[in-house]
């Protein structure tokens, strides 16, 4: 056998077996330990995700969260009925239009060799303009402006019909454009709109009971006069929520907190006692007029108001206007509020007067406190806020309480000669009937039918101060009736140490004042044989299902007089319609 030989003729030399297996032991051994080290990275990494993996994920899914906002879902404030179940006032569902011009710019974006991808912009902006008449430059100047925002309220108070005929022609338009053979066109979307829902407040008799409802604001979350202020808390609800999130496999999910709608109020008014009022007080204004002229309708027996209303009234649905009042008028409320204003701020200066109001205001201040005190007044509820000298329908009080305590009887006679004298501190007061010739001899019936004020005085003065004070509190004079309306008057209560002249004064009526909703609950007690009722315009509340939240019982307050008093009183109230001086107060049947 011949050796094998290199290439230059020599023995070839083999490498020893010894040496490959020790290579081949290397790198096995340098393999295993980069796998080894391989492993435990992993197994550390999946350790360390594992005890942290809560953590991570809230942050990448809070990262990604901005894309998903929440959304509002809004609160009915509740319904106001009256007692017959005629709707006052309701909240009608209506939508806001919400522009999202940061969808259009993502949505419009740029493909790699700077062309847009969709034209959005532009035929969004076509479709407002062409569906609901918007203005071009307005919106363009909006959505340019606000690009990165993904939410502007754009329009409020659209209506149901209103929104599904838009979506309706969206959707036309956006089938148009893609079946389009023009590339350009097919590129067309209309997008970044969508609607948000709402509420808006409806009155619909308009001004009827203004003054006992009132309204409330846009969002439907504070009242202002009448029960929707006063009755705030029960009228209002709690707004629900609508969240998008991503969830731990990055699915879009939503959760749905529904909201809460507001309580209904149940009123004791009669919207036809009522109409028939505020027809009757309007026929008085066209005609003979007054300053002020109100009228209030209460059973007796409940101390339930079925009407109240005064000459100022205003169209609920339209609160701020001021058709009644011209810019002069408006101009002159002005300069007195700009005094009020100028006082309050600067206390310790001298009042500023009407001349030099304009020296320190301008004109647009002097009309828009103007503009606010017209609306206070037209607002204002004549009949609970605002006090009056009550005149000659105070008499029965006085004669009421001398009769309850036996200071009288009611076959006493008094002697009218036109007026009564009072001296005293070196001076003499007379005092005159409303008859200055005399009423002659008169008995108390007489004093109450002929409106005497000289059988008042006498029998006041046979009362005394402490007797008659007594009873003026017992009907509710000089206090708060507690009535369920808000910015409620008391007038110039009644106060010890009146003095025989104030006490005169105030037999007949004058030298103190009351409230209209004071007199006609205290009557009311008279009527019914001496129960004087806590007077109220809420009868009941209910929630939104119907189920009573709470029941208006009628609260008696307390006793005034006794029943055969009362009787008494009532029968010369009739006789004085039927042949006294009150004759045009009688109700015909």
């Amino acid at each position: 056998m011949r050796a094998s030989q290199n290439i230059n003729g020599g023995p070839e030399k083999r490498k020893p077996p010894v040496f490959n297996r020790v290579m081949k032991q290397k790198l096995a051994v340098t393999v295993g330990i980069v796998m080894l080290a391989l492993t435990a990275l992993l197994v550390r990494a999946y350790l360390i995700q594992d005890e942290n993996n809560e953590e991570y994920s809230k942050i990448v899914l809070s990262q990604r969260q901005s894309e998903y906002t929440s959304a509002t879902i809004p609160y009915k404030r509740g319904d106001i009925y009256d007692r017959n179940g005629n709707r006052l006032a309701t909240s009608e569902k209506v939508y806001n239009l919400i522009l999202d011009p940061r969808q259009m710019a993502d949505a419009e974006g740029r493909s790699e060799d700077g062309s847009r991808r969709r034209n959005v912009v532009e035929p969004t902006i076509d479709a407002l303009c062409e569906y609901f008449g918007y203005d071009r430059e307005e919106l363009s100047g909006i959505i340019a402006d606000r690009s990165s925002s993904s939410y502007v309220r754009y329009q409020r108070y659209i209506s149901y019909d209103q929104k599904q005929g838009f979506e309706a022609y969206v959707e036309e338009k956006n089938a148009e454009f893609l079946k389009s053979e023009n590339a350009e066109v097919r590129k067309n979307q209309i997008r970044g709109i969508w609607f948000e829902d709402d509420y808006n407040r409806k009155y619909p008799y308009g001004s009827l009971a203004c003054n006992v409802i009132g309204f409330a604001s846009a969002d439907g979350s504070v009242g202002t006069g009448g029960v929707e202020q006063y009755y705030n808390d029960q009228l209002t609800g709690t707004n629900g929520r609508e969240y998008g999130y991503l969830n731990d496999e990055a699915d879009l999910e939503k959760v749905i907190k529904p909201a809460e709608n507001g309580n209904t109020l149940v009123l004791t008014i009669d919207a036809n006692i009522q109409s028939v009022v505020e027809k009757y007080i309007k026929q008085w204004q066209d005609g003979t007029g007054s300053l002020e002229a109100a009228v209030i309708v209460m059973d007796p027996n409940t101390g339930e108001v079925l009407a109240m209303a005064d000459s100022d009234r205003y169209d609920l649905n339209d609160p701020r206007t001021v058709e009644g009042f011209t810019d002069e008028e408006i101009y002159q409320l002005g300069l007195q509020e700009c005094i009020y204003d100028y006082a309050s701020k600067n206390p310790d200066a001298l009042k500023l007067t009407k001349e030099q109001v304009p020296e320190l205001y301008q004109q647009s201040e002097i009309m828009s406190l103007g503009q606010v005190a017209a609306w206070n007044q037209i607002w204002r509820n004549y009949c609970v806020s605002d006090a009056y000298e009550p005149g000659s329908t105070q008499k029965i009080f006085t004669v009421a309480g001398a009769l309850e305590e036996g200071v009288i009887n009611r076959t006493d006679t008094f002697q009218c000669e036109g007026n009564l004298q009072f001296s005293g501190s070196g001076h003499t007061w007379r005092i005159n009937c409303v008859n200055r010739n005399g009423h002659g001899l008169l008995d108390v019936t007489g004093g109450i039918t002929n409106s005497c004020n000289v059988v008042m005085m006498e029998i006041a003065l046979k009362e005394g101060e402490d007797l008659f004070l007594k009873y003026e509190h017992a009907f509710g004079f000089g206090e708060p009736t507690g009535i369920d309306l808000p910015a409620e008057g008391s007038g110039l209560g009644l106060s010890g140490d009146i003095g025989r002249v104030d006490l005169a004064t105030r037999s007949f009526g004058q030298n103190y004042t009351c409230t209209m909703i004071q007199m006609a609950a205290a009557y009311c007690s008279i009527v019914n044989g001496g129960s004087y009722y806590k007077p109220h315009v809420v009868s009941r509340i209910v929630d939104e299902n119907g189920a009573i939240v709470k029941d208006f019982e009628p609260e008696l307050v307390r006793e005034t007089v006794s029943t055969d008093t009362c009787d008494f009183i009532k029968n010369a109230l009739f006789e004085t319609v039927e042949t006294g001086t009150g004759g045009a107060a009688a109700v015909a049947g």
